[in-house]
């Protein structure tokens, strides 16, 4: 019997007994000691360099300002943390829900968002760029340590929860029906599993409340602006009452901590009440299902939408960001155009693939593998004069 059996789960949750299995059959996979299929993965995704490359890649404060900030990889810690606390509370598999996060952004290039503006209006015409779509790419493709074939292989449970990943900026499946290699992750159903669904909720969380830290913690957000915030308001209330005094930044990290318990109570009890309404039974009626079963109330989803609306005016639109975000734009349409231009500037492993699949393309996944230094190393040694190649 395997760990994930040790407790009792939903029904409809994934089971790595039933795993719709993976592209390359494996059966060593299935003997690893102490590893169901699920559990596989996760060790597969840690050990990938895509994973390693995300401590130097921006979330949304460039790190290379200060080391303080969140980067790309403890971002995706804390959505790993909430999807497998989430998938606890629901009585689903934690190994799956923790996995999808540990995988959902090892496509992101470097630069945060305005990397992925930059390469979506470079790729047009050209088969465009999709962070989530290429997170599905690296780890089908891109990541190559086993010499018996490329990609990770790893299961279709975990691959869709990618090719699904859905919130307000992020909507794959969209662009991924229009490739038929893929279509086999969508015939499915438009949603993923519970723990694909977990890990979608589970970034907002994350988001949500690690840059509104960030923000304080860089002064680009004040006390009084926040009161605006209802959400803000109920978790400071009590903390506030202990401590009037000490100043916003002392009291920064407990109201957090208390405005996530907030948020996830209220995923788990709305969650509750989906699972009653919709009854699903199997994994393939989570699959099938009107809307996702994981998700925000009405009423706590609009104060998160009055969170999220706060942070794009007084934080992702503040000068200090958008002049940072405009060098990097900089920074990668030069290199993209550069590299089209003079392919054979490309690292051989790369120029070799430019027959098969384009130069475009192959431009596109060397910048997005990028780390934020390694961008601006590679800026200087292309355009600044007598720089060490």
């Amino acid at each position: 019997m395997s760990a994930h059996h040790a407790r009792e789960i939903a029904t409809y949750a994934a089971d790595p007994d039933a795993s719709r299995g993976r592209v390359h059959d494996e059966p060593a996979s299935t003997d690893a000691p102490g590893y169901d299929v699920f559990e596989f993965d996760r060790r597969r995704v840690c050990n990938s360099a895509a994973f390693r490359r995300l401590e130097y890649k921006t979330q949304a404060f460039v790190t290379l300002e200060d080391d303080h900030f969140r980067t790309r990889l403890t971002h995706t810690l804390e959505v790993a943390g909430v999807s497998r606390a989430l998938a606890r509370a629901l009585g689903v598999n934690e190994a799956l829900a923790e996995t999808i996060a540990l995988a959902h952004d090892l496509g992101h290039p470097p630069f945060g968002h305005a990397g992925e503006m930059s390469l979506r209006e470079l790729m047009t015409g050209h088969g465009g760029f999709e962070h989530n779509m290429h997170s599905l790419r690296v780890v089908d493709y891109l990541e190559h340590p086993y010499p018996d074939f490329r990609g990770l292989n790893l299961t279709y449970e975990c691959r869709e929860g990618l090719i699904k990943h859905t919130t307000r900026y992020d909507k794959p499946s969209s662009a991924a029906g229009k490739d038929p290699a893929l279509w086999d992750l969508l015939e499915s159903g438009q949603l993923p599993t519970v723990e694909g669904q977990i890990a979608c909720v589970a970034d907002r969380i994350a988001y949500d409340c690690h840059d509104l830290e960030d923000a304080i913690a860089a002064d680009l957000v004040h006390e009084e602006e926040l009161r605006e915030l209802r959400l803000w308001c109920e978790a400071a209330e009590a903390v506030r009452t202990v401590h009037p005094q000490r100043p916003l930044v002392a009291i920064r990290r407990p109201v957090l901590d208390r405005l996530q318990y907030l948020l996830l109570g209220d995923v788990i009890a709305e969650t509750g009440r989906r699972v009653a309404e919709e009854s699903p039974t199997l994994v393939d009626d989570v699959r099938v299902a009107e809307r996702a079963v994981v998700g925000l109330s009405d009423a706590m989803s609009e104060r998160a939408n009055e969170l999220e609306a706060f942070l794009v005016e007084r934080v992702y639109r503040h000068h200090r960001l958008v002049r940072m975000d405009a060098k990097a734009r900089r920074f990668i349409t030069m290199l993209f155009e550069a590299y089209v231009d003079h392919p054979n500037m490309l690292p051989p492993r790369f120029a070799a693939r430019i027959d098969e699949q384009g130069v475009h393309r192959v431009v596109c996944d060397y910048i997005a593998g990028m780390t934020d230094r390694y961008c601006q190393d590679d800026y200087r040694r292309l355009f600044e004069p007598f720089e060490r190649v």
